[in-house]
């Protein structure tokens, strides 16, 4: 006796499955790329094993080195995250004079201090009429 929906929902697993395995196996290439601290060779070695036994090595590799992908993650973002924040600095202070980027500079401060829950929505636009006035 045949069942076409139990069928469908199993492709569907065994899709889904396939497409998390590949996600996996991308994070793995992307985090063994991203950690500047593993020499070249240590690199083609964990490449060469996980192309070989895609399986066991990207497992192997989960337990060996996970530990270390979400802090790598982190890094990256938070440098990232740097690298903006220059950038919006220089493009910010090279908009005026030394008026202006004192005034870029204070409106920084006040909305990292309203982001961060220091100051009140009300506070914030009052310290914010005054440093535009």
């Amino acid at each position: 006796m045949s069942h076409p929906l139990l069928n469908a929902f199993w492709m569907i697993f065994w899709f889904f499955l396939w497409i998390m395995w590949f996600m996996l196996l991308f994070r793995v290439f992307a985090d063994l790329f991203r950690d500047h601290k593993l020499s070249g060779w240590a690199k083609a070695g964990w490449i060469i094993f996980v192309c070989v036994l895609p399986f066991i090595g990207v497992f192997i590799y989960l337990i060996v080195r996970g530990h270390g992908m979400g802090d790598r993650d982190v890094a990256q973002a938070r440098q990232s995250q740097e690298q903006l924040d220059d950038y919006i600095r220089k493009t910010a202070g090279s908009s005026g004079g030394n008026g202006a980027s004192d005034t870029g500079a204070e409106l920084t401060r006040l909305a990292g201090l309203k982001d961060s829950g220091v100051l009140s929505e009300e506070e914030f636009q009052r310290a914010k009429e005054k440093v535009l006035a």
